[in-house]
C-alpha cells in the first residue's frame, strides 16, 4: 500500500441487496463511511450469509470504484471466524477488530493517520474522541445506534405489509432524543450567547428545528445568513473550519448574572447535539431506508419532524452527498417526505420500557447492616472456600522482561501486587487447562494475564479480548517482543466474540463486565476464573437484572442489593479496619449471588480469596467448572 502502510483486510457480511441498500445494514453503514473517508485503505471482502446467496446481485448496489472480493465463512482467518462481522484484521492474522463501532472508529483513525489533513474526518469521533466508544452492553446510546435501530429497520423492511403499520419504537426513541436539550462541552457559554441573542430580539423565540425542516441550507448559506439560529451557526462553523465569531464586547451584566438553570436550552442540530459525528454516519443509512420504505407505503412522517429535519440537514454536511452518490443512495427531499395527510404527533408512551434509559433512584440511603441481617435471617451468609494452592507462585526472576507486569511502567510495589494477583489466576487456569485448550482473557487490558498464560502454556491458544485499542496494542507489542505464536488479539465488545473456548479468565472485570464474562462462559460451557471489581458500578442493564440468583431475589429488592454493591467497594486500605471488613463481607455476598446464579446453569462454583489478601482490595476470586 502507498507510503508503506500495512494493508488491512475488511470483512463484511452480505445477505442480500434491495434497490440502493446492501444488507445487513451494518455493511451499508461501513461502506458509506469508507466512501466518506477513503475506501482504498482496506481490501474489502464480502462474506455471504449462506451458500445460496446470489453474489451477482451485489453489483447493482456496489459503490463506485470499489473492488470487493467474495469469500466464504470457512475461508476466513480463524480469528475472524470467532467474531461477528464487520471485522478488520491485520495482515498477519493475529490482531482483529470486530463490531460496528470498533470497525468504524478504526476506519476514521486510519484515515487521519495516513492523511493528517483530513481533520474533519477525525472530528467524527467527537469531544475527547469518545463517540460510540462506550460498549453497547452498558451504553444505551451506543446500543440504540449500533444495534437497536439497524435491527428495527431491517425487521421493518423484511416484514409483510400487514405487520408494518406502526413506526418502530426504536425510531420513536430517536425522535424523542432529538427533542431533548443538548449538553456539550462549554455549553454554558453558548447558552448565554443564545440568551443574549433572544434578549436582543434576534429571532426572539428561536424556532424549533423541526419547524424549519423544509429549509435546505448549505454551510456557506448558513454562515452568510444573519440573523441565524445559534445552534446552526455553532454546528456549521465547525464543518467549514471556521471559528464562531467572537464577541468583542463583554456580555451584559444581566446575562452574566443569569443562573445556569434559567438559561435557554440548546437544540439538536445533529444526533449527538451540535456537531456532526460518527453517530450521524451510523444512523443515516438506517433512517434513509426507513424513510424510503415509509414513502413507498404512504406512511405519515409528520409525527417525526425532528428526524425529518435531521435527515435533510445531514445531507448538507460537506462530503455526505458525494459519499451517498458513490454508494448509489438517492436522498429523498422534503416534498416527498411531508406530502401525507396531517396526523396528531406521535405519543412517546408507545416506546417500550426496555428501550428507555434507566432512571432508577440511585441514591441508596442507609448502611448495609439491615440488608446483611435480612439475609442472615434467611440463612444466607458469605462463604469463602479455601484456596487450593495458596503458596503457588511463578518464578518471576527467570521469566523474560516482557512477561512481567512491571516492565518499568508501574512502581515496584504495584508490580509486586500485580504479580501476586497473576499467581492466583495462573495457578487456577494451569490446574484446569489441558493441551489444545482455548483460553480467553476477557477485558484483558494490557495483557498481563493473557501474555503470562500464552508464555506458560504454549500448547494452548490464548485469545485477548479488550475494547480499548491502546491497551491491546501495548499487549501485542509485548507479545511480538516475546515471539509468541499461540496468541490472538481481538478489539471488540464481549458480545461480538462468538468463538468456542474452554476456559474464560478475567482480572478485575469492572461492574457488570464480570456478569457478562460469566454468561459467555456458561453459553460456551467453559470453566471460568474471574476476579471481580468495581462492585459499585453494578446496576440493572438491558441484559442483566439484580439480584442474579433465585434465592437472593426471594429475599432482597433491587435497591437492597445495590446497597450491598455500594458497600462492597469500601475495601480501600486507607479505610478503618472495621469498615473494610464490612466491605469484604458485602463483596462475598454479591459474589455468592453470582455463584448461585451460575450453579443454576449446571456449574460448580467457589468463591475464594486471593493469596495474600493484601495483593488487592478487590481480592475475591470466583472459580466455576461445568458439571
Amino acid at each position: 500500500m502507498k507510503g508503506g502502510v500495512t494493508e488491512e483486510h475488511m470483512y463484511l457480511a452480505y445477505s442480500h441487496q434491495f434497490e440502493d441498500c446492501i444488507f445487513p445494514l451494518h455493511t451499508s453503514i461501513s461502506l458509506f463511511l469508507l466512501s466518506y473517508c477513503d475506501r482504498k485503505l482496506f481490501k474489502v471482502f464480502l462474506v455471504p450469509s449462506s451458500d445460496d446467496t446470489d453474489d451477482q446481485l451485489f453489483g447493482k448496489a456496489q459503490p463506485d470504484d470499489l473492488e470487493v472480493h467474495f469469500i466464504s465463512r470457512c475461508q476466513l482467518p480463524l480469528v475472524v471466524q470467532s467474531c461477528c462481522l464487520p471485522a478488520i484484521v491485520e495482515e498477519n492474522g493475529k490482531f482483529c477488530r470486530a463490531g460496528l463501532s470498533v470497525v468504524l472508529r478504526h476506519i476514521i483513525q486510519k484515515t487521519y493517520e495516513i492523511d493528517p489533513s483530513k481533520k474533519l474526518v477525525l472530528e467524527l469521533l467527537g469531544f475527547k474522541k469518545t463517540c460510540l466508544k462506550a460498549c453497547a452492553e452498558v451504553s444505551q446510546w451506543t446500543r440504540l445506534c449500533e444495534i437497536s435501530i439497524p435491527q428495527a429497520v431491517e425487521s421493518l423492511l423484511n416484514a409483510s405489509p400487514d405487520q408494518c403499520q406502526a413506526i418502530p419504537p426504536e425510531v420513536l426513541l430517536l425522535e424523542k432524543k432529538l427533542g431533548e436539550p443538548v449538553r456539550v462541552h462549554n455549553d454554558d457559554k453558548i447558552r448565554r450567547q443564545k440568551l443574549q441573542q433572544q434578549k436582543a430580539g434576534n429571532k426572539t423565540a428561536v424556532p424549533a428545528l423541526a419547524k424549519r425542516a423544509t429549509k435546505n441550507l448549505s454551510p456557506e448559506e448558513i454562515k452568510d445568513q444573519e440573523p441565524a439560529n445559534l445552534e446552526l451557526r455553532v454546528a456549521f462553523s465547525k464543518l467549514v473550519v471556521q471559528e464562531i465569531p467572537a464577541t468583542t464586547n463583554r456580555e451584559p451584566s444581566h446575562i452574566r448574572k443569569t443562573k445556569t438553570s434559567d438559561l435557554p436550552p440548546l437544540e439538536h442540530v445533529f444526533a449527538e447535539g451540535l456537531y456532526f459525528t460518527l453517530a450521524d454516519v451510523v444512523l443515516l443509512p438506517c433512517i434513509h431506508q426507513f424513510l424510503v420504505f415509509s414513502k413507498k407505503h404512504n406512511k405519515n412522517l409528520l409525527d417525526l419532524p425532528l428526524i425529518s429535519s435531521w435527515y435533510h440537514r445531514v445531507q448538507e454536511v460537506p462530503g455526505v452527498k458525494s459519499a451517498a452518490v458513490k454508494c448509489n443512495m438517492q436522498f429523498l427531499q422534503f416534498p416527498d417526505l411531508l406530502s401525507f395527510p396531517d396526523e396528531q404527533l406521535r405519543d412517546f408512551d408507545t416506546i417500550p420500557d426496555d428501550l428507555e434509559e434507566e432512571h432508577e433512584d440511585n441514591q441508596f440511603i442507609g448502611g448495609p447492616r439491615p440488608t446483611m441481617t435480612k439475609l442472615m435471617e434467611s440463612g444466607i451468609e458469605a462463604k469463602f472456600s479455601p484456596h487450593p494452592c495458596p503458596r503457588w507462585t511463578l518464578d518471576w526472576n527467570s521469566l523474560p522482561a516482557a512477561v512481567t507486569p512491571g516492565e518499568g511502567k508501574m512502581s515496584s510495589d504495584r508490580a509486586l501486587r500485580k504479580q501476586q494477583q497473576l499467581n492466583n489466576l495462573v495457578s487456577m487456569v494451569t490446574k484446569l487447562s489441558k493441551p489444545g485448550d482455548v483460553i480467553v482473557d476477557f477485558c484483558s487490558g494490557g495483557g498481563h494475564v493473557g501474555i503470562v498464560l500464552a508464555h506458560m502454556l504454549p500448547s494452548c491458544q490464548v485469545v485477548l479480548i479488550e475494547n480499548k485499542e491502546l491497551s491491546l496494542v501495548r499487549a501485542k507489542d509485548r507479545s511480538d517482543e516475546l515471539g509468541l505464536h499461540n496468541i490472538w488479539f481481538i478489539q471488540a465488545n464481549l458480545d461480538y466474540f462468538k468463538g468456542t473456548f474452554n476456559i474464560g479468565v478475567a482480572l478485575h472485570a469492572c461492574g457488570v463486565a464480570t456478569d457478562m464474562v460469566i454468561e459467555h462462559c456458561i453459553e460456551a460451557h467453559a470453566a471460568f476464573v474471574i476476579c471481580p471489581c468495581c462492585y459499585g458500578f453494578i446496576q440493572n442493564t438491558v441484559k442483566f437484572t439484580f439480584p442474579r440468583s433465585h434465592r437472593f431475589k426471594e429475599v432482597l429488592s433491587y435497591k437492597e442489593h445495590m446497597i450491598l454493591c455500594r458497600f462492597a467497594d469500601q475495601t480501600a486500605v486507607q479505610l478503618p479496619p472495621e469498615r473494610r471488613l464490612i466491605g469484604k463481607h458485602c463483596m462475598g455476598l454479591v459474589d455468592l449471588d453470582r455463584a448461585w446464579a451460575a450453579e443454576g446453569g449446571n456449574y460448580s462454583v467457589q468463591v475464594m480469596s486471593m493469596e495474600p489478601e493484601s495483593c488487592s482490595p478487590k481480592n475475591n476470586m470466583v472459580v466455576g467448572v461445568p458439571i
